[in-house]
Parts: C-alpha cells; sequence; structure tokens
C-alpha cells in the first residue's frame, strides 16, 4: 500500500510519498534525502515557485517522491502531491509525448528518420527544405529560428500552421544545432499526417495508456482544476489547466512542443521505461534498438539527442543537470519550470516539476531556476549510490 509521512516544513506541510508499490515491488534500503529537500526548498524560499514535487528512481523502483509548498503563494492552497497534482510541462512534452509518438512510428515502419520531412508534410517546401529530414527536426538542425510568435501573426490555428510552413531556415539543414520550438510544432503535424488522427489522440492511445500515465493529457477538463498548478495569473486571477505557450493555445491547446499536463508520478514511469530500454510491466513498448536510435548523435547535433539534450561535457554556470551525471545521461527542461533527466550508467533519474511561471515573487526567476536545478541535480547524484 501507498505509506505516508507528513511533517512541517518552512510553514508548509511536506508530504513524503513512498510510490514503489504502484509501480513494482522494492526493498531498497532507507536512505537520507535531506540535501534534496533543501535543494527544492531554496527555490520556494526566494520566490521563484510557491510549490514543487521531485520524484527519484530507478528503473526497477521509485526511491523517493516528496511535494513541497503550495500550488500558490497562500498557505491555505493545496499542498503538490507527486501522485495527483498536474502539472503544465511545457517542453517535457517534446519528450514525452511528440518524441515518443515519432518513435512508436519510426518502429513500426511508417517514418524513415532519414526521409525528408517534405515526404510527409508537403507543404514544407522553398529553398533548401527539400534537405532537412525527420531526423533533423529531432536534433534540431534543422535550419529553422528557434522562435516565432505565430499567436500575435495569425489568428487561427490554420494560419498559424500556414506560417509556420512558410517560415525560411536561417541555416543550411544538418549544419549546427538551435534548440527551435518549430521543429516540435512540425513533427506534431507529422504525427497527426502519418496516424491519421490528432496528436493528443494518438499519444493518448499509443503513449499514455500503455505506459499507465493515466493522468497524463492535454487540454484538462474542468473537474481536475483544483488539483492542476497555475501557471500564469489572467485578470489578477490563477491560470489552470490552459495551456501556458501561447503558441500552443493559437494549436487549440494541443501541440508538438507544449500542451501536455501530467503527474509526477506519471513521468517516472515514462523514465523508467527509457532506463528499461523500452520494457514496462506490460510488456515492450518499443525494442532496445529503436530506444538507442533515439539516444544518438548526428553531426553537427552538438548534444542534442533525437528529441532529448544531453549534458555538456563540461557545463559552464547553471547547467540544469548538474556536473555529476555521466555522459550517457540524458534530460529535457521547461519553460513553467519542469525538468525531467534519466542516466542510464548510474540507473537513476529524476523527475522535478514546478510552476516557476506562476507569479514568481523574485526578478529572473528563470535564471534562479537554472540554479535551483543544478544543485538539486548534484544532491540526487548525491543522495543515491552507484550501483
Amino acid at each position: 500500500m501507498t505509506t505516508f509521512s507528513d511533517r512541517p516544513l518552512g510553514g508548509a506541510l511536506f508530504r513524503a510519498i513512498s510510490l514503489a508499490p504502484l509501480l513494482y515491488p522494492t526493498s531498497a534500503p532507507a536512505q537520507s534525502f535531506s540535501t534534496v529537500d533543501s535543494a527544492v526548498r531554496v527555490g520556494i524560499d526566494q520566490g521563484v515557485y510557491p510549490g514543487a514535487v521531485v520524484v527519484i528512481g530507478r528503473g526497477d523502483t521509485v526511491l523517493y517522491a516528496a511535494g513541497y509548498g503550495h500550488l500558490q503563494w497562500q498557505t491555505s492552497s493545496p499542498v503538490p502531491s507527486p501522485d495527483s497534482t498536474l502539472w503544465d510541462l511545457a517542453s517535457l512534452s517534446k519528450v514525452v509525448s511528440t518524441t515518443s509518438a515519432v518513435m512508436l512510428l519510426v518502429e513500426r515502419g511508417r517514418v524513415d528518420l532519414d526521409a525528408p520531412v517534405a515526404r510527409y508534410l508537403p507543404r514544407f517546401t522553398g529553398g533548401r527544405k527539400s534537405e532537412v529530414t525527420v531526423r533533423m527536426l529531432l536534433d534540431h538542425t534543422s535550419g529553422l529560428r528557434s522562435y516565432v510568435e505565430f499567436f500575435r501573426l495569425a489568428p487561427t490555428r490554420d494560419s498559424a500552421i500556414s506560417l509556420l510552413y512558410a517560415e525560411p531556415l536561417r541555416r543550411p539543414p544538418g549544419a549546427v544545432a538551435e534548440y527551435s520550438d518549430l521543429n516540435a510544432m512540425l513533427l506534431g503535424l507529422l504525427v497527426e499526417r502519418v496516424s491519421g488522427e490528432p496528436l493528443d489522440t494518438f499519444a493518448t492511445r499509443e503513449v499514455f495508456r500503455p505506459l499507465g500515465m493515466v493522468e497524463s493529457r492535454y487540454r484538462p477538463a474542468s473537474g481536475v482544476a483544483g488539483r492542476t498548478a497555475p501557471t500564469g495569473l489572467w485578470k489578477g486571477h490563477p491560470s489552470r489547466g490552459v495551456v501556458n505557450d501561447q503558441n500552443a493555445v493559437r494549436f487549440g491547446g494541443v501541440a508538438g512542443h507544449a500542451g501536455v499536463f501530467a503527474t509526477g508520478s506519471d513521468l517516472a514511469r515514462f523514465a523508467r521505461m527509457w532506463l528499461a530500454d523500452g520494457a514496462t510491466r506490460s510488456g515492450q513498448f518499443v525494442q532496445a534498438s529503436t530506444i538507442h536510435r533515439f539516444l544518438s548523435h548526428s553531426p553537427g547535433s552538438g548534444t542534442r539527442l533525437l528529441g532529448w539534450d544531453s549534458p555538456e561535457p563540461h557545463p559552464i554556470g547553471s547547467c540544469p543537470y548538474g556536473t555529476l551525471l555521466s555522459p550517457s545521461a540524458y534530460g529535457h527542461t521547461g519553460w513553467t519550470g519542469t525538468l525531467l533527466w534519466i542516466d542510464p550508467q548510474r540507473d537513476l533519474f529524476l523527475v522535478f516539476l514546478t510552476n516557476r511561471s506562476y507569479a514568481p515573487k523574485v526578478g529572473h526567476s528563470i535564471s534562479r531556476l537554472r540554479a535551483v536545478r543544478a544543485a538539486l541535480s548534484d544532491a540526487v547524484v548525491r543522495a543515491v549510490p552507484q550501483r
């Protein structure tokens, strides 16, 4: 059964939850995560975010899960729960939903990583776009610029998509990686074109349900608003259940780069599948060889894998992954204050979800969050002995 332990923590209720019985039995010895708690509390004390959850685990067990602070700055608001609180994942949607959907289509022979994007999206034309492959969208070497405010330029989803297709390349395809929302937006459209159904429909049936991610969804219904972390203010009121990314809003709440809401526990299930080379309790989600293909570098991709990022060999400043992960580690971050990393060599993962974008009490909150992520990542590695 699930076990709970409550204790006061800086004026807020701290709840540590053992999730292992929900996933796999565990006989992991008790160990201290006090330095992890301290690293997370720094962000609350500095006013970076009002609440957070952390889930730490290995491929066969969850070692630690905890909620911190509150969903809003008022102490009367709920304490976040790793099991039930829904968080706007922001750019974690790129790996949790879009990359996973593409990976399934690749394994099933419906998408070729090295085929031109135009094979699947005929409207993606002009200049050297015929040279851009699906792989280049995944590792961000397509040559597209990082961001465009389509929501300001286009009044509808269809007109925004037209502008996306018309966007010119800024660099030669395959030359160098530049992280871009546009790549993931195109990948979301590619999934829809190949599968013949909306991205959220395909991802829910083919990714979330098979992995046991029962809380993960796009466009949360109003019935779960009370347990959804707010990510902004609208006319002075907390904004809940509406994706924070305005381009995703213009796409109707479902886009390749943003839009997924999920719990910490769901992301733990997702991470454990990757650590297990595609295996789950119910069977093989994808083959190990497919997992390894998506964790490979291409010429010019730098730290970028297929969908994922990897830590710098010699991090400078506040790398969100800290300084202690192994060379095999990979992960992703999100604008709203989210982080997921997976370290196969250490058999270790970290899920860290916050609502940094909701009414931070300090300036430059994204920079301060970067420092918190780095300190937390190192604290997790130090707290969990390497096998």
